[in-house]
Order: structure tokens, then C-alpha cells, then sequence
């Protein structure tokens, strides 16, 4: 099947599921939301309704949204593609300004791994930076995602890292380009931390910053492997 371009038309298969609000839904990252966050499940005609129309507001007042909406909508962009079979199909089933390629993008933004769903619910990774980390495949998208947060990368630095990735740079290589060199821990001093300080009160400002980075390693590399299993799961 062909898209409006004319091109043929990638598979709507998801592998992320859809259906309990596993991210929205978990109050310790959403907080009140959880409460009222819907569930989208494409087997269920009034459900599969509902996400069009999630799909098409969407779609028509994107500006201005926060995180969680924003997932909201992914998620109904995931349900909507699997309902109906293609991406061209649930555009057409959404309407309004709900495109190919928009419901494409932010399908692919649910099927990013729970992991880094959960920094883009928490706020620490924008969502319009997910959709460019949702274009690269594999462990490529962990180690964009973690550049985006050790690094503070713009959503222009992730785009262009993304692209360089899917035009088969080495994903150390595209992150290079982008001022990032994967594996480092740099520690910073503010001018308070310096005034008047000891050498030894210094080193433990230090060791507590790298001490910190590492937990945050470890944590993601327990989430990749929680991930890993879920998926072998579904």
C-alpha cells in the first residue's frame, strides 16, 4: 500500500503494546494525570474511536502541549495505525490535520522502549527530541537518548545526530559531531564550590557528582535489560 507520497507504505505492525496506560498511568512519573489517563485498545471499536479522536485533536493543537499529552497522543497514534491496518487508513480514519506522516511519527514515539518513555513523561527528554531518538533503531536510540540527558543536546543536535546514525555513521561518531563523546563523566565547579574551598572538600564535591553519574548509568542499564525482557515478552 502506498502513502500520499506515493512511496510504499512501511508496516504498521507495533511492537510496543497498546492498551493500559503503563506510563501515563504510573503516578510516580505523571503524577495526577495517572488517575485520568486513557487507555486505547484497537481491538475495541469504542476505544479504537476514541483514539481518532485523541489522534485528531492531536494533531490540531499540538502547540503548547506538555509531555504527557504528547504521549497520550502517541499512544493513540499507535492504537489507531494497529485498529486500522496502515498508516494511511488511520490517517483517513482521524481526519482533520492528522497526516501519514504525523501519525507516523508519533506511532513511532509509543514503540520507543519504556525506558525512555519514561525520562520524556518525566520532562528530562522533550518530545519532540523522542521522535528524532524513535527514528534510530536498536542500542543506537539508549545511547542518543543518554547523550540527550548527560548532555543537555537541543532537539537541532539530536536531529542531526539521528540523521547522521540512520546514514550509517557510527552512532559515537554522530554523537562526536555533536560535542558528545559517549562514556565520559565531567565533573563541574560552580564559582561557589571553588571559593575558598579545600583540595579535599573539592574532591568530594567531585566524587559525589561522578558517584551520581554512575548511579544514573547503572539505573539505565537495569532499565535497557528490564526493556530487553519485557519485549521478549510481548
Amino acid at each position: 500500500m502506498n502513502d500520499e507520497g506515493g512511496e510504499t507504505e512501511p508496516s504498521a505492525d507495533r511492537r510496543s503494546p497498546v492498551g493500559a496506560p503503563v506510563i501515563r498511568g504510573d503516578p510516580s512519573l505523571t503524577g495526577e494525570y495517572a488517575d485520568r489517563a486513557k487507555q486505547f485498545n484497537p481491538d475495541d471499536p469504542e476505544s479504537l474511536a476514541l483514539a481518532a479522536d485523541t489522534v485528531r485533536q492531536f494533531a490540531d493543537d499540538l502547540g503548547g502541549a506538555n509531555s504527557v499529552y504528547m504521549l497520550e497522543g502517541a499512544a493513540a497514534c499507535a492504537a489507531l495505525v494497529r485498529g486500522e491496518g496502515s498508516y494511511k487508513a488511520a490517517a483517513e480514519r482521524a481526519g482533520g490535520d492528522a497526516t501519514v506522516s504525523f501519525i507516523r511519527k508519533w506511532a513511532r514515539v509509543h514503540d520507543l522502549p519504556r525506558s525512555i518513555r519514561r525520562h520524556v513523561a518525566m520532562g528530562a527528554i522533550a518530545p519532540t527530541a523522542a521522535k528524532h531518538i524513535a527514528r534510530v533503531a536498536g542500542e543506537g536510540r539508549f545511547l542518543l537518548a543518554w547523550a540527550v540527558l548527560d548532555n543537555d543536546l537541543t532537539v537541532r543536535e539530536v536531529r542531526a545526530a539521528a540523521s547522521a546514525i540512520n546514514d550509517d555513521t557510527p552512532v559515537e561518531r554522530a554523537l562526536r559531531a555533536q560535542g558528545v563523546t559517549p562514556g565520559e563523566l565531567s565533573v563541574r565547579f560552580s564559582s561557589n564550590d571553588r571559593n575558598g574551598a579545600k583540595p579535599s572538600d573539592m574532591r568530594t564535591v567531585a566524587y559525589r557528582q561522578l558517584d551520581g553519574s554512575r548511579a544514573a548509568t547503572a539505573r539505565r542499564r537495569r532499565e535497557n535489560e528490564t526493556d530487553r525482557l519485557l519485549s521478549g515478552r510481548s
